[in-house]
Order: structure tokens, then C-alpha cells, then sequence
């Protein structure tokens, strides 16, 4: 499918983009905007890729909008933080990064519909290392009334049904403490009956709700830029191949359609990969994980479309030197949909710091402080892997009731269909838990009357659960007095196991400050450059914040888009 103005007869850009999520989307209005025929394509049906169900987070280290917001911050600050957190390696692409992020973020909202605002009150992920900031250095999309698509919303990838209610309402960070308190609260309970009221008068006349948030309002706004700007984009379209022009530009691309027919688009200009990077790529990418960490991926799939590493590497182009630090972690549960699709369930942010939950692992003991990042939780079950892959939430019926548990949303009346199905274990009494999933029960009844103890008051002695801002951000503020603590103690009990899966790979392709493709003898590939996750990230497998993948991919996309513009990356 064909979306924007029409396509030239012979089938010749100035660039052309391959993916659509953040990285992609971005490159391809930068160079719209710098006054370039550009074409965008895309192997799905729809576009947005893993930044439409993402939470949007763009992580921009001394940005404005956090300044206008009296949260200043200074590139100083954050070399400092960076220099704590990750290795090091590559300072000249995380200087440009630290140099070009707030002009990006300018001059995208001064020329697109892109629309970010600071959120103030979430802290790096390591908020007591020097350097670091209790909030301003994520962004975060503006609400997205997608209506103002029109027929394009079709275009645009859901978020993942188990993040939607109702069958396709996105709520907003601000919303959720109003739904845990509708039945406590006057406030609350007219805040939730207008969310309702506005998502029925969408519904109909809409496939689903037209309000977006998060990673889905970020990947609306990029998209009716493109549109906007008159860019071309075409889903169900593979790239098989990229060739040199005489030259040794990079300026041909061999793509199939949906009906398998093939066909060569030429660029004038320049090339930018920006496919997602190596996660489905089980080959590539387990030269950069440990074996133990299994093939598992919360990203969004590309079919049997070979990805930027793949078109790139069979012209010369570099990857990454080989590591087990090659990936971005998030332990996830994984689940069969209605449908009969496989669901994939990344545990970010909801259920692991909330007050009434613990990790254990084969043997009934905790491993990890359930409240660090999720990079850090799947770190810590690596380190472990033997008994902790994989490793089990244990809740109570309070928690569950009122937090959910994974795909599990909260005040949901019946568990019974996620229990037949397996994805949730239940049992009246510890003891009976722990014959569910493995464990020893005398091990796992000793952990919880061990973790109680201490919980009545608050405390976790054996991990410091809730003892930095990070954690307590993402615990439940209205509980007193450690909102990442409380006892687990009323029947029945639940478990769900959770495993290693990559929100990204670190590893990918090699580029220089421009975002050019690196050959292997280091010199840059004319015509051809990467972002997004097909570029081999500035933070070196390292997860210091929110927002550490969507930040660069919107400042390289940009630098990206600019260099082909202008002349291909011809020095």
C-alpha cells in the first residue's frame, strides 16, 4: 500500500528511508523538510514498528523544555552521569549525541508535529550516582488526537492490547492512580467517567480509541509529519538488496511487494536504515547475548524481511565487535492471545516495585531488588542464570486485585482463563505455590515470612527495596511508608514467570558521528546511513535512564536526515 502523493514514474527519490519507527519516521521528515522527494518504506501492513507500543520516553540530557520547567540541567552534568554509567568506549557519537539532542528536538518541533514535554518527576535510573537528575531528562510525546489523521490511522500499529482497555483505550501515566482510587474518590471517579464518556464518542466512529499516549502518540505525531511534508510511504514492501552506482554511492534498492513482484527504487541521495535492528535476527543476535539469555524479544517482528544489519553487511558495511552486553533487558512473561498470536508481556514498570510483590527464583529465594530498572532485573537473573530463568512474581490476592500482575489488569473479576491457560499460577496456601512452580515450599514459605517480617514496617533489610528515588517512583505513593514494600499475606496466592527478553539491541551497525554506515576499514559508506536500533548504540549496552533508545534515534534520525539531504554524506 502506497500512502502520500504519487510516486515518480521511474521510481526515483532524493532519499529513501527503510522502517518506520521513531528513527525512521524522523529521518524521513528531516529530509521532507530540507526540500527532498522522500520515500519511506515499510515491511509491514502498518508502520510505527517497536516505538508504537513502547512507552515513548525520549531521554535528551539538558533539554529546554526541562529548564523552562525550572529542572535545569547542564551537558556537564550529564558527562558526568554518563561517565559512571556507561563504558566509554565511543565518546565522539555520545559528545554529538549530548551536543545535538535539544537542537534536534527544536527543529523538529519547529518543523513538523512533533510535541514533547519534560516529565519532571521520573529519575535516572541510578539517581545516586554523580551526575544524575531526579527528573527533566525524559520527554515525552504531548496526547495525540489521531482523528486528525483521517484515513492514515489505519496506518498506525496498535499499542499492545494488554496496555489498552475496553478493547483499544489508551490511558496516560497521570490516569492510573485516578483508576485505582474511582471507588475511594469523588475526583477520581469523575476523572474516570469522563475518560469513558470521551473514548465512547470515539468509538463511534473509530476502530478504537483516537487519544494516544506514550509510544503510539509519539509515532502519530511523526507520522502526520510525513504525510504533511509529502513524504511517500509504502507498507508491505521488503528491501532484498541495496547496490552501489558507479560511483560507489549508494544509491539502488531492490524491493518486493506484497504480491512478491520486484522492483528498483533509486536514490539520489542517500539510503537510512532504520529496520529495528537485530532482535529477530536469532543468528546475529546470539553473538551478542549470553546462550543463557534464550532468543526472546519484546520487539516488534519483521516477518522474513532482512534486516539493516543484513542488506548492509552483504556491501561491506561493520558490526558491532562481539559481546554478552549486547542487548537492552526486560524480563517479560509470555502468554497465547485469543486469537492465537503469541503475546509477549515486558514487566517495565507496573507490577515489579509495586508494595506486595516479590521475585523468587528455583529455589524459592530472592535474587534482586524487584525495584531496579528492568536492565538491571534481567541483569541480575543472568548473573544468576542457573535458578533464575526463569523467575517467578509471587503475589498475594490484595496485589493482584489492585495492581494486576503482567497482562493481568487490575480489578479483573476472573482469573480463571489466564489460570487454565497456564500464563498464572494459583494456590490457596505458599506451600502449594511453590509445588506449582518448582519450588521448595519450606524455601518459599521462609522467604515470605522473612520478607513479611520486615514488610509490616516498611523495610527490606536484604535488598534495600525502595531506598533511591527510581524505585519510589515507581512504587505505589499512596502507600505508607515505603510505597515499594508491603507484606504478602492473604490467600490465594499468584505467580507468574518471567524471562530474559531484549527491548532493542545495543549491537548493530557501526557509524560515525553522521550517522554513516562504517565499512570495515572504518571509512564511511557513501549514501548509506543508520539509526535507530540498526545503529550500534551510544550507551555501549549500558541503560542509564528512560528513554536511552528513543532519545538517540530521534537525534541520529535527524542528523541523518539532514546529511542525505545535503549531498549523501560526500566529504
Amino acid at each position: 500500500m502506497t500512502q502520500g502523493s504519487s510516486a515518480a514514474p521511474d521510481d526515483v527519490f532524493d532519499v529513501v528511508v527503510v522502517g518506520s519507527g521513531a528513527g525512521g519516521l524522523t529521518a524521513a521528515s528531516t529530509a521532507a523538510a530540507q526540500g527532498c522527494s522522500v520515500l519511506l518504506l515499510e515491511q509491514a501492513e502498518v508502520v510505527g514498528g517497536t516505538t508504537a507500543i513502547s512507552g515513548g520516553m525520549v531521554w535528551i540530557p539538558a533539554n529546554h523544555k526541562a529548564a523552562a520547567a525550572q529542572r535545569a540541567d547542564t551537558l556537564d552534568t550529564a558527562r558526568t552521569y554518563l561517565a559512571e554509567t556507561v563504558p566509554g568506549n565511543d565518546r565522539k557519537r555520545l559528545e554529538t549525541f549530548l551536543a545535538s539532542g535539544d537542537a534536534a528536538i527544536r527543529d523538529l518541533e519547529a518543523r513538523t508535529s512533533l510535541r514533547l514535554q519534560p516529565v519532571i518527576t521520573y529519575p535516572d535510573y541510578y539517581p545516586d550516582l554523580p551526575g544524575a537528575t531526579p527528573g527533566g531528562r525524559v520527554l515525552e510525546p504531548v496526547p495525540f488526537e489521531a482523528s486528525v489523521l483521517g484515513k492514515a490511522f489505519t496506518l498506525l500499529r496498535n499499542p499492545l492490547p494488554e496496555f489498552m482497555l475496553f478493547g483499544g483505550m489508551m490511558i496516560s501515566r497521570a490516569d492510573i492512580p485516578h483508576l485505582r482510587r474511582m471507588s475511594k474518590s469523588l475526583r477520581s471517579a469523575l476523572h474516570v467517567a469522563k475518560l469513558l464518556f470521551k473514548y465512547g464518542v470515539q468509538r463511534l466512529g473509530s476502530r478504537r480509541g483516537t487519544t494516544l499516549y506514550l509510544g503510539n502518540a509519539l509515532v502519530g505525531r511523526l507520522l502526520k509529519s510525513a504525510l504533511d511534508l509529502g513524504v511517500i510511504i509504502r507498507t508491505c514492501t521488503t528491501v532484498t538488496r541495496l547496490e552501489a552506482d558507479a560511483s560507489g554511492r549508494i544509491a539502488v534498492l531492490e524491493t518486493r511487494d506484497a504480491s512478491a513482484r520486484l522492483h528498483r527504487v533509486h536514490a539520489r541521495r542517500g539510503v537510512v536504515l532504520a529496520t529495528g535492528g537485530i532482535s529477530h535476527d536469532v543468528e546475529l543476535r546470539r553473538q551478542f547475548v549470553p546462550s543463557s539469555a534464550g532468543d526472546l524479544s519484546a520487539t516488534v517482528g519483521a516477518g522474513d524481511a532482512p534486516r539493516g544489519a543484513r542488506l548492509a553487511t552483504a556491501i561491506g558495511a561493520q558490526l558491532s565487535s562481539p559481546t554478552r552486553e549486547g542487548a537492552f533487558w526486560v524480563p517479560a512473561s509470555i502468554f497465547t492471545r485469543a486469537d492465537g498470536s503469541r503475546g509477549v508481556y515486558p514487566h517495565t514498570v507496573t507490577d515489579r516495585a509495586k508494595p506486595g510483590l516479590i521475585a523468587v527464583d528455583s529455589n524459592g529465594q530472592r535474587f534482586v531488588n524487584e525495584a531496579v530498572s528492568y536492565h538491571e532485573f534481567v541483569r541480575a537473573q543472568l548473573a544468576n542464570a542457573n535458578s533464575a530463568i526463569p523467575a517467578w512474581l509471587i503475589c498475594d490476592s490484595r496485589f493482584i486485585w489492585k495492581y494486576g500482575l503482567g497482562k493481568i489488569k487490575p480489578f479483573t473479576t476472573s482469573l480463571n482463563a489466564d489460570v487454565a491457560s497456564g500464563y498464572l499460577k494459583r494456590a490457596d496456601t505458599l506451600v502449594d505455590l511453590a509445588r506449582l512452580i518448582g519450588a521448595p515450599p519450606p524455601a518459599l514459605s521462609h522467604t515470605v515470612e522473612t520478607f513479611n517480617q520486615h514488610a509490616e514496617q516498611g523495610e527490606d533489610p536484604a535488598f534495600g527495596r525502595g531506598s533511591n528515588i527510581y524505585q519510589r517512583s515507581l512504587g505505589d505513593a499512596d502507600h505508607a511508608p515505603n510505597p515499594c514494600v508491603a507484606p504478602i499475606k492473604d490467600g490465594p496466592f499468584y505467580a507468574v514467570a518471567v524471562r530474559p527478553a531484549d527491548l532493542g539491541m545495543s549491537a548493530g551497525l557501526v557509524t560515525d558521528d553522521q550517522a554513516r554506515v562504517l565499512a570495515a576499514d572504518g571509512q564511511a559508506i557513501p549514501g548509506l546511513f543508520a539509526c535507530g536500533n540498526d545503529m550500534a548504540s551510544i550507551m555501549e549496552g549500558a541503560y542509564p535512564g528512560p528513554g536511552i533508545t528513543l532519545g538517540p534515534a530521534l537525534t541520529f534520525g535527524w542528523i541523518a536526515g539532514r546529511q542525505a539531504a545535503a549531498d549523501g554524506g560526500i566529504r
